[in-house]
């Protein structure tokens, strides 16, 4: 019987999780050689209770992926404050992005081009998506208002999406770290022709630590792969535990669009990277090449503006991974972009400060110290111990990344070893048993090195064997090197943003709006794929050491018996007893230990979260109709006015009215028709209403208001007072250019030149509110 037969049979059973003895190996092996009707019928009734591992390594991650991504949708919908589904988050953005959805529903997807009041372009792919979940829902008899179809999308953004994306992201730095195992190199090699092909009368008891050896090398490959999945399984759910994305965003604004394109972004880079390895391996480029436009549009149509976050990441791995040429293309790529950028800011928004650039966003304020802002960087915006953990497992894992990557290059590098290497492979194809003294020869050699590198001697070894004409690129050490240099890009845009002034933080952190918002939705992008690594390199070195430790007095013992014979005699008890420990404590302990460190941290950061809290808490505060100040953008007596103001005009009135007093929400709470929808209508815009209502207005003419506004529609127009602006929305930039529609001497003064007609008196509600028709013809 061949060492091949033995090494197929040596399968860990599903019954009671048990491994075959050699004596039921050989006597199946006999049956089946016979091809005995009652052997094969036993085999029939043993397949349905076996797992084969083919069919364990398609399961697993589809497992891992689908409980991960679940919980992570739990977390989101738990999360999600109940307030909003009924009533709009009252703030500077939201009112923009309901309007966007009504204009959808009102005008069709043709709109989707030109979603502003002044028919210009919005990135409308949020909206879309909003406009779809409630055509699908009215398939079904369903009636889901802007609001509900405005939360689910974002749900399904956040809570699925995004954590979907950045497991992909994870995992495909997982795989490029693991590539190459040693584990993986010794069970291939002991399963090729060549190690098959020992003679049926070799020494029984050399065979059954040969299948012992295989039973317990699988098993040990497996403790890599299951590790993979494990950290896979919390992934998802890490990527929703910090308030940098998705929360921050929906509290922000809330910066919906660029939110969305956020959360797209890990595919996207995924692919990118993955073009690269093609690029390398120059195959399937095309393929990739159309899958990463693909991607590349998506989150455009999402938000041009991610293109930027896009290509900060993504600088160190270009610079690491492609050709020279290739480089220089994509910066000068990056350059012609930047100057597109420059040209749109300059014709679109005009300023006498472009010159000064310390006098950009000169109203900006830091908004923590050095200190905090680093931190928060490091702990991937998590609090307490969470943080904690967080902090300690980035910095610890990066270094440990740093040691093994660097270990591997310089074994690699190494011409001694090499030279060792290539006198121990010819015992992998004279006798399969000698496999097994090879190996402990290798672990013991290993125990010499520094205790970080125990893993990669072996490494190298077995790699060299089982690919010796495959390139040796050092991916280990370029993708530390790129995540690492592509966290400290961000830290350092973040640490400009929210603490220096000046105009060099002020250039630096322009194409994000100088927002910090905007800039913490990068930090899990690059945090959660180091940490990945970094653990998944802490647990290497962990089984490493351990491994070497547990082998040493074993391996002396075999090769004291053994110095006088090529080929080891050990009895059968106690090698496959030195295997099993060294199997064990070299692999699962280590794995063991990397799921409890990442279970406690995604456990504890549901646990302790006191800025999702606070995230959430401000939304429904926003939300609420219970202000303490009757002029905020919503409240009872408002939303009351508002829907008396629908009864007396309809949907097909116009109704002019100072924005930031709340008015605006009549488009999408009541299908008002206002003319001003959202708080910044762009005056500067040509052949537009806008400003010239306002001029004609601020005016005090009649004659001239009553020729700007009459013509707008064929319907009538009317003019409507709520009181002065909301305190929430002092910090919007243009708001004078609205002073005039809550100026009472002016209005009055069209009241008494008949430019204004009262038709409803609500000052029940708020001194001075009423509704006015203009006196035009009709």
């Amino acid at each position: 019987m061949t060492s091949e037969q033995i090494t197929n049979t040596g399968s860990v059973m599903a019954n009671h999780g048990s491994i075959q003895t050699p004596a039921q190996t050989q006597l199946r092996q006999d049956g089946s050689s016979n091809g005995g009707p009652s052997e094969r019928k036993r085999d029939l009734r043993w397949r349905p209770v076996m797992l084969h591992p083919a069919s364990l390594r398609v399961l697993l991650p589809w497992l891992t992926s689908i409980i991960g991504i679940a919980s992570a949708l739990c977390l989101v919908i738990a999360w999600f404050p109940s307030t909003v589904w009924n009533t709009p988050i009252v703030s500077s953005d939201a009112p923009a992005h309901y309007y966007f959805i009504r204009r959808l529903l009102d005008e069709g997807l043709g709109a989707a081009l030109h979603l502003w009041p002044h028919n210009s372009f919005y990135p409308p792919l949020f909206h879309v998506c909003a406009y779809f979940v409630i055509k699908i829902a009215a398939l079904f008899g369903v009636q889901c208002s802007i609001y509900a179809a405005f939360n689910i999308t974002w749900i399904i953004a956040s809570g699925v999406i995004f954590p979907s994306g950045m497991l992909v992201l994870c995992r495909y730095f997982l795989q490029r770290w693991n590539r190459g195992n040693p584990i993986s190199c010794i069970s291939q090699a002991s399963s090729t022709p060549e190690s098959s092909s020992v003679s049926e009368s070799s020494n029984v008891s050399n065979q059954q630590v040969s299948s012992a050896v295989n039973r317990q090398y699988n098993a040990t490959l497996d403790a890599t792969f299951v590790l993979q999945n494990l950290i896979g399984l919390f992934v998802p759910v890490l990527a929703v535990s910090s308030v940098c994305h998705p929360y921050g965003l929906l509290n922000a604004g809330p910066l919906i669009a660029f939110g969305f394109a956020t959360s797209l972004l890990p595919f996207l880079i995924a692919a990118t990277l993955r073009l690269f390895d093609e690029i390398a391996a120059r195959e399937h480029i095309v393929k990739w090449l159309v899958i990463t436009a693909v991607a590349g549009v998506v989150c455009l149509v999402a938000h041009p503006r991610i293109a930027f976050t896009y290509a900060l990441i993504l600088v160190p791995f270009i610079v690491l991974r492609l050709p020279w040429k290739l480089i220089l293309g994509a910066f000068i790529a990056m350059c012609v972009g930047a100057v597109a950028f420059v040209a749109l800011m300059l014709t679109s928004f005009k300023s006498d400060r472009w010159a000064n650039p310390a006098s950009w966003f000169h109203s900006h304020q830091p908004s923590k110290n050095l200190w905090e802002s680093i931190s928060f960087c490091f702990t991937d915006g998590l609090d307490g111990f969470p943080a904690i953990l967080f902090a300690l497992l980035l910095i610890a894992g990066t270094v440990a990344a740093f040691v093994c990557a660097f270990r591997r290059a310089a074994v690699r590098s190494s011409d001694s070893l090499s030279a060792a290497v290539s006198t121990v492979a010819p015992a992998f194809s004279d006798d399969a048993d000698a496999l097994v003294s090879d190996a402990a020869v290798s672990l013991v050699s290993a125990s010499d090195l520094p205790t970080a590198s125990c893993s990669d001697a072996a490494d190298v070894s077995l790699s060299a064997l089982s690919e010796p004409s495959r390139p040796r690129r050092n991916d280990r050490l370029r993708d530390v090197i790129a995540l690492t240099a592509a966290f400290l890009l961000v830290t350092l845009v973040y640490v400009c943003t929210v603490t220096l002034v000046g105009a060099l933080p002020n250039i630096i952190s322009s194409p994000w709006y100088r927002d910090e918002n905007r800039i913490m939705t990068m930090l899990p992008l690059v945090a959660l794929p180091l940490l990945v690594i970094g653990v998944n390199a802490l647990s290497e070195c962990v089984s490493a050491c351990t491994a070497s430790a547990s082998f040493v007095p074993s391996a002396s013992s075999f090769s004291a018996k053994n110095s006088a014979s090529s080929v080891p005699s050990l009895s059968s008890a106690s090698a496959v007893s030195s295997v099993k420990n060294v199997s064990f404590a070299s692999n699962w302990i280590g794995s063991i230990a990397a799921f409890l460190v990442i279970a406690i941290l995604a456990v504890s950061a549901q646990i302790v979260c006191p800025s999702r809290t606070a995230a959430r808490d401000a939304i429904i505060a926003h939300s609420s109709l219970n202000q303490s100040d009757p002029n905020e953008q919503l409240t009872e007596q408002k939303i009351t006015v508002l829907r008396k103001v629908m009864e007396r005009t309809g949907s097909q009135a116009t109704i002019i009215s100072d924005p930031l007093n709340g008015s605006m929400y009549a488009e999408t709470l009541f299908n008002a028709s206002m003319l001003y929808p959202i708080i910044n209508a762009r005056t500067d815009v040509p052949s537009v209403p806008f400003g010239k209502v306002e001029t004609a207005f601020a005016s005090g003419d009649g004659q001239q208001v009553l020729g700007t506004v009459c013509p707008l529609t064929d319907a009538p127009e009317y003019f409507l007072t709520m009181g002065d602006q909301a305190q929430s929305l002092q910090s919007f930039p243009y708001r004078a250019q609205y002073d005039s529609f809550h100026n009472e001497e002016l209005i009055d003064a069209y009241v008494d030149g008949g430019t204004l007609v009262k038709v409803a008196d609500y000052s029940q509600y708020g001194q001075g509110w009423a509704l006015y028709r203009f006196g035009c013809a009709d």
